[in-house]
Order: structure tokens, then sequence, then C-alpha cells
């Protein structure tokens, strides 16, 4: 397998600017997600590092070698698509072994690495059968599977589980997850769902308008969001923002109602300063007394584990996620506070962090 370098790339289609400037690494063996809302690039920038695209500047390295100058065909990379692209007249297994077939192998190493590729994706029973006679999830299991077997220096993934419902999606990423952990391959992976990208990848690059936001761990892009844009996007469901002024006299934002809310320790704002106050869901604390600041509540949705809770807070819809299976209904009044430690403020000008 294989790094992945990227150095000031960029992309045009015409005027128009589809990546701006996109540079990082991808470590070998690393399970790197693209995430962003439709038109961000992502898409765009896979087919780049696939060959599919051709890039308007900047250089593409592939294991320390340039690629960007480089076909498709020549480049020893495979990529799974959405479609699952299988050709209906042949078998799983003819399926499976095309690729290695176009190269010359012979029949005996064919079947022993469709054999191998096929028990570890479980599709031994059905290496006769035709892609028709195949479910969703086995079909994109076979087009994972046509791509292990030429055993790449690195595999590609747009938006393969897009075409599932939804219990087939949760099942077919933990299977993605577990044959990147055996494989230790190289991946990069496309997806709009960014459950599906906390949930698998290393790391995470959150593009927007074909610029790259900011690239962590999930973790760290849930706990540290870089801009608005991240903490909005990140987090299901998403953070609360609300807009508020700093009140250094009393280390606290103050809210459209004059409620206040407190500060992170640290936070670098200055006296009167205009911000956004953001609030995860399941950090809101419900208090009984006269402590937080008033709300009114809207909706209540019970989900099993939790109850989600709509609220009119400061003249702003709020969700609350609580675990506790609080008595409340529609029209209670209620008081909100939050840990300052769990809150995150942004700048409301530049939209940057600016606490800890």
């Amino acid at each position: 397998m294989a790094t992945i370098e990227l150095d000031q790339v960029d992309k045009y289609y015409g005027s128009y600017h589809a990546l701006r400037n996109i540079s990082f690494d991808i470590a070998d063996g690393e399970f790197v997600v693209l995430v962003g809302p439709s038109g961000c690039g992502k898409s765009t920038l896979l087919r780049t590092l696939a060959g599919l695209e051709e890039i308007t500047g900047g250089t593409i390295k592939l294991a320390g070698h340039r690629v960007d100058n480089i076909a498709a065909k020549d480049r020893d990379v495979a990529m799974v698509f959405q479609n699952y692209a299988l050709y209906p007249h042949m078998t799983v297994r003819e399926n499976m072994a095309f690729a290695l077939k176009l190269r010359g192998e012979n029949l005996s190493d064919r079947n022993a690495k469709v054999d191998k590729a096929a028990e570890m994706l479980r599709l031994t029973p059905y290496l006769d059968r035709y892609p028709k006679a195949l479910s969703g999830g086995q079909r994109q299991r076979v087009a994972m599977g046509r791509a292990m077997v030429r055993s790449p220096k690195a595999f590609f993934f747009d938006e393969p589980l897009s075409n599932l419902d939804a219990a087939l999606r949760v099942d077919m990423r933990s299977e993605i997850k577990a044959l990147h952990q055996r494989l230790g391959a190289t991946s990069v992976y496309v997806t709009h769902d960014q459950i599906e990208a906390m949930t698998m990848a290393d790391r995470i690059v959150v593009l927007r308008s074909g610029k790259v936001e900011q690239i962590g761990a999930p973790l760290e892009l849930y706990d540290r969001p870089a801009n608005t844009f991240v903490a909005g996007f990140i987090g299901s469901p998403a953070m609360n923002m609300l807009p508020a002024t700093i009140d250094l006299a009393l280390n606290s934002a103050r809210l459209a109602d004059g409620s206040t809310l407190p500060l992170p320790q640290g936070t670098r704002a200055t006296n009167g300063q205009d911000v956004i106050y953001g609030v995860r869901p399941d950090q809101w604390v419900l208090h009984h007394g006269e402590m937080g600041v008033p709300a009114t509540v809207e909706l209540i949705e019970p989900t099993g584990a939790e109850i989600l809770l709509a609220a009119q807070l400061a003249g702003q819809r709020i969700l609350c996620a609580f675990r506790e299976r609080h008595p409340l209904r529609p029209g209670d009044r209620i008081r909100l506070d939050v840990d300052p430690a769990a809150a995150h403020v942004f700048d409301r000008q530049t939209e940057q962090r600016i606490s800890p």
C-alpha cells in the first residue's frame, strides 16, 4: 500500500473553480473520508486521485511518485462506485476476476484470488450467480471484491452505500471498516453522510465550495470544530447556534433576550464582540430551579434511548437531547444551562472558533 500526497491541487471546469488549492497527505494504510454538502468537490477530488479527472494545477503523488500526469489504468488503484458497475452478463466470479483476466493472469491464479476475496466478503455461495440474482448489499460486496483481488496501492470509494436502505447501510459500513482493518489498505471514501464519516474514518476531510475547511480525527472535529460550518455539519442532531454578545464583566455570552450563558475558560474575545454560541443538543442541562436561561418546550420526540426536545430559547429554535425521561409537555416553561467546558464560541463575522 502507499501514501498519497496532494500539493496545491486545483481543478477548473471552464470558469468554475471546483477544487481550490487542496493540500494534505494520507498515510500508508490510513482510512480517510471526504465529506461535505452536494457540490463541495468531494467526488471531483476522489476522481482526480483515481485519474478519472485531470487536474488544472498542483501535483498528486502516490507512493512517492507523481501520478497526476499518468493515465488512470497505470496508477494501480481501484475504485468502488455508487452504482456497483457490474457486468450483468457475467457471474460473480467472472466479474471479480475480469481485471485479472485483462492483466493476463492465468486461470488458477485468478480463481485463487477470487476464492480468497469471496471468503472474506461472504460471497462464496454466490460465485456462480449473476448480479440480477443478488441483493444490493451483495452486489456492493462483489464490487468491493473486484477491487480487492487486484491488490492495488489504494482503494477509492465513491458513495458506495447511497443506494442501500438504512439498515443495510449500517451493516455495510461495519463490513467496510472491518475489511479495512484486515487489509490495512490505504483508502479514500466519499460520503455526504457525516455519521458514516464519524464511524468509519481515521481522519475526516471536510470540504466546502472546493476548499478544505478542516482535517482531523472524527472526535477532534466533533469536539473542536474550527468554524461554524464544520460545527453545523459534523454531529447529528446538529449543533445549536445562538447569536450572542460577549460580556466580560460576567464572563458570559449575552443572548438576545438578555439572559446569559457561561464562556469557556480561555475564550479569545473582547467585550461587546458579536459571537455565535454553540451547544450540542446532548450538552444542555435541564434545571428545575432558577438557574440557567428560560425556554419554552415546542415539541417532544421520544426515540427510546433518548428524548429529543425542541424549544424556543431567546427567540431561537433549539434542540435538546436528554437520556432521562423528563415529564415535559409542549408549552412547558423550562430552564436550561450548559457546562462552559462543553460550549463552543465562534466570531460572528469570521465564523472562526475563538474558544479553546
